[in-house]
């Protein structure tokens, strides 16, 4: 057996395999659909960033972010978007859910950053008896800090977090750290507690130090959390829209057909026009599908009504490479050269053409991804990115290793 005949069958195989395991794992792990597809609830909010210094409104925003997913991520729903756009909008995405008011409830709170003593607390709760730990909220809150800055240990050079606070908020805990040594003093934002430093002494003159096994990258997240988090960013619901399910099943169902015929018809393009090496490219679509498929949902891609047009637009830039192939090839067999060699000669000569339209297919892709501002230009962008970037495997891999399969060296 020669060794492109063993890895045509390689393929094969491979390409069943993982067409068994998406067809067995269809209703126990399907596809993430995006909210057009799955129905659910779109919101759009306003920040006041008015009394934000200009420089800051970027990292307030994205901690705003980080808060509202943290919220989201409580109300159970499953992919959820959060995103920025622009300066001062957040676009939140939740799809699978019907009940708009909670979800507006739940997200439209404003980020509340609090100081609160940890107590221990010895008690019975029904059958067992113990020790628990409460919070006990202070009047030091997010709005009494100045600023929060990642600050290295002399000795050490362990990363901590330096908090300065205004006066009035260095006064009150000033108090708090004079009354409760040797307590934990616990950091909430958003009613989930980021640091719990003990206090080790009076601190007075309004600036602390939160120490702790931080990474830098943790040192970072946890002191913009306590800068921006403490930040009163008020946000108003300025837009709504609810998508039905049946919608969605709708539009997911007109997808999948617009895919389906778009396979069919530039399969039997290729097989009247090109014959059996139009057959073979077929073959090697079908590959290209599973292929993407597969990686869409390894990775957890979520697939948008967008996302899916690039899907079905990539299946027809797929047949690109093979078509400059066998074009490639028909030029060598005028010329008098024999089929295997007219391939060998085809795949080469076509390469470097096929290699620099994807190229910039692909940077277009990640470009558009990079900038977009709207979640289903970066969905189409991702998809895109990913089936062209698939196409020159299949292209090169695929369709070169089952043709030369299937010829012979003398011929």
């Amino acid at each position: 057996m020669t060794r492109t005949r063993l890895w045509a069958i390689i393929i094969i195989i491979v390409a069943g395999l993982l067409g068994l395991y998406l067809k067995n794992t269809y209703q126990t792990k399907p596809f993430k659909l995006g909210l057009d597809l799955n129905g659910g609830i779109h919101l759009v909010y306003k920040a006041d960033t008015s009394k934000i210094a200009k420089e800051d409104v970027g990292a307030s925003m994205e901690t705003l972010k980080n808060v509202i997913e943290a919220r989201v991520n409580a109300f159970g729903v499953s992919e959820p978007i959060v995103q920025t756009e622009g300066m001062d909008k957040l676009i939140v995405e939740l799809p699978g859910i019907n009940d708009t008011q909670k979800a507006i409830d739940l997200i439209g709170k404003t980020p509340v950053l609090e100081f609160s003593l940890v107590e221990e607390m010895y008690g019975t709760v029904g059958t067992s008896t113990g020790t628990t730990t409460e919070l006990f909220p202070t009047e030091l809150t997010g709005k009494y800090i100045k600023t929060a800055r990642v600050e290295y240990d002399g000795r050490t050079n362990k990363p901590q977090i330096g908090l300065v606070f205004n006066d009035e908020g260095a006064k009150l805990f000033a108090d708090i750290t004079k009354n409760n040594i040797g307590k934990p003093l616990a950091i909430s934002l958003d009613g989930q507690v980021i640091s719990a430093p003990i206090i080790q002494a009076e601190i007075v003159g309004g600036q602390a130090q939160i120490t702790g096994s931080f990474s830098i990258q943790e040192a970072n997240d946890l002191a913009r959390g306590l800068k921006y988090g403490a930040l009163p960013v008020t946000i108003e619901l300025i837009g709504t829209q609810t998508i039905g399910a049946s919608l969605g099943i709708d539009a997911l169902h007109k997808s999948i057909n617009a895919g389906v015929y778009g396979f069919i018809i530039v399969s039997i393009f290729l097989i009247l026009w090109y014959r059996f090496r139009g057959f073979i490219a077929a073959i090697a679509l079908i590959v290209y599908t599973i292929l993407n498929l597969f990686v869409f949902k390894f990775f957890g891609i979520v697939l948008t009504s967008a996302g899916l047009a690039a899907f079905i637009i990539s299946i027809g830039m797929a047949v690109d490479g093979n078509i400059l192939i066998f074009e490639r090839m028909r030029e060598e067999l005028k010329r008098g050269k024999t089929r295997f060699d007219a391939l060998e000669e085809g795949f080469r000569r076509a390469w470097p053409s096929i290699r620099d339209s994807n190229i910039s297919s692909m940077i277009t892709a990640f470009i558009l991804y990079t900038f977009a501002a709207s979640p289903l230009i970066k969905g189409f962008a991702l998809v895109f990115f990913i089936g062209v970037a698939i196409s020159m495997f299949t292209s090169i891999t695929v369709s070169k290793n089952l043709l030369l399969a299937v010829s012979k060296k003398n011929k």
